[in-house]
């Protein structure tokens, strides 16, 4: 079985969708029969094995990220591919040039929405353009022969948008990668931290819907006792004293380090639409502490973290209290890492996702997939 993805959401700093795309991939290639190719943006074209860049301008207000603008070319390279499923990951000209190479072969074509342009477009443009945007977003995945969402939530914005059959398919985590056992023995001594001091620590780009200054608040309201380390969130001039910050693109096993080292994840973000670093620190065997808002109260259960609501750092703060004061963190953490090895481990998210791929295949499908069913260690 050949599988294409494609999204201009395939680069270093596009966080989530990257790390779906290589995981996914990790896993489908362990199957056999089974074959993965990933088409993105660049700055020109390069055909390097399984991936293809194709040419794409700069987007001056989204740095690192490029939009492709020749559908024609994209939809064409695609379908030279021969590909018998292919996945657009993002609601742009991807998206577009999935379809029009799944027409010209005749397959199916699957949209995954990771990102909520609805709501990006109401809170960073015009909430003036919201019957537009839906009416946009109808279009293009009516388009589509199977539609995926990473959460309800999610799946609850496409039938606002008049999209009715939307299947759920959460994401997952690498457990391998991220794991209590990566923990650094330097990281306090390091952040000058005694050991009774609990780290909190948050990872990811220090966009808008991230609601980093609600996590300074927070920390304004925790005082010294508590320590915040923030991971390639950018710069935080307003950080308090009890706030350190890693400035950069940091290595998975860098972060996953970090992570173990920590005593618990916290999370501010209100829009996300799924929140996979919650997941990442669950796995790392830390309790959550995040909105009651986005997708996150699907990824984190009750029994794993606290919840606070959206925009209102001394409520978070409160919930930090509540978690270390009155609950077991490590007792948490441990009910988190179980969570996530039960729920979220790639091979079983994968495993899914070739049971939606098997249905929008339909008979075809079956020859396809049959070598796909065989356990692997």
């Amino acid at each position: 079985m050949k599988i294409v993805d494609t999204t201009l959401f395939y680069t270093q700093s596009s966080g989530g969708v990257r790390t779906y795309i290589d995981s996914k991939r990790k896993a489908l290639l362990q199957r056999p029969g089974i074959h993965h190719k990933v088409v993105y943006p660049g700055a020109k074209a390069l055909f390097d094995g399984d991936f293809i860049q194709l040419p794409a301008i700069n987007l001056p207000m989204a740095p690192g990220f490029r939009f492709p603008v020749r559908v024609p070319l994209w939809g064409n390279v695609m379908a030279g591919l021969q590909a018998d499923i292919i996945e657009a990951g993002d609601p742009y000209t991807p998206a577009w040039a999935a379809q029009r190479a799944a027409r010209l072969l005749d397959v199916p074509a699957v949209g995954f929405y990771h990102s909520d342009l609805f709501t990006l477009i109401h809170n960073r443009v015009s909430r003036f353009l919201d019957s537009s945007t839906r009416l946009y977003i109808n279009r293009l995945y009516e388009g589509f022969d199977l539609v995926l969402s990473p959460s309800q939530v999610m799946a609850e914005q496409l039938h606002r948008c008049g999209i009715r059959d939307v299947r759920v398919q959460p994401l997952g985590v690498d457990l391998c990668a991220f794991h209590p056992d990566h923990r650094r023995t330097d990281a306090r001594s390091e952040l000058g931290l005694s050991e009774d001091q609990p780290l909190l620590v948050f990872a990811g780009r220090g966009t808008q819907e991230k609601n980093i200054p609600v996590l300074l608040d927070a920390m304004r309201a925790l005082g010294s006792d508590y320590h915040l380390l923030l991971i390639g969130t950018g710069l935080q001039p307003d950080a308090p004293d009890n706030v350190s910050v890693i400035d950069q693109f940091c290595a998975t096993e860098d972060v996953a380090g970090w992570m173990a080292s920590a005593d618990a994840l916290v999370h501010a973000g209100d829009q996300e639409t799924f929140g996979l670093v919650a997941l990442e620190g669950m796995a790392c065997g830390l309790p959550v502490v995040c909105v009651d808002a986005g997708a996150l109260p699907e990824v984190v259960p009750e029994h794993c973290g606290r919840r606070a609501p959206p925009n209102d750092g001394p409520a978070m703060a409160e919930a930090v209290r509540d978690l270390f004061e009155h609950a077991d963190p490590k007792a948490m953490g441990r009910a988190a890492r179980a969570y996530v090895e039960e729920r979220h481990s790639w091979d079983a998210v994968v495993e899914s996702l070739l049971g939606h791929y098997r249905r929008v295949l339909g008979s075809r499908g079956e020859a396809l997939l049959a070598g796909t069913n065989e356990t692997h260690s």
